[in-house]
């Protein structure tokens, strides 16, 4: 049984090309663009990870956090943040929701971005 991975990133061209990277690494992906889309979508996909854009539309990906953190059943997942947005306060938040990274996107490749992934996931 595959691993899930939830992805919500709103920049179509980095989305794909997570989703590519996360499937040639053995995963079930399920993607979303935006903090609401990806709060709809989250309900009955039980991921062992989701991989998170903090700078999304409309809502950002604490709004997101916040949101998820609410639900049972997702209070324990691992969520790695990743955005160009590297703002102190902005991170303390994520790790207060329990992130378990905060990570600048231009300072990773897509194959680190997948390592950090497996070293999260539950085996």
């Amino acid at each position: 049984m595959k691993k899930t991975i939830f992805i919500v990133e709103d920049e179509l061209m980095l989305a794909d090309m997570y989703r590519e990277k996360m499937e040639m690494g053995g995963f079930k992906v399920v993607q979303a663009f935006d903090a609401e889309e990806a709060i709809e979508k989250i309900e009955g996909t039980n991921p062992d990870l989701i991989l998170l854009d903090i700078l999304l539309p409309r809502q950002s990906g604490i709004y997101f956090l916040e949101r998820i953190r609410e639900k049972e059943e997702l209070k324990e997942t691992p969520v790695i943040a990743f955005s160009n947005f590297d703002d102190a306060e902005t991170r303390k938040m994520a790790y207060d929701l329990k992130a378990k990274e905060y990570l600048i996107k231009t300072n990773y490749t897509p194959q680190e971005i997948l390592d950090i992934v497996k070293k999260h996931i539950k085996q």
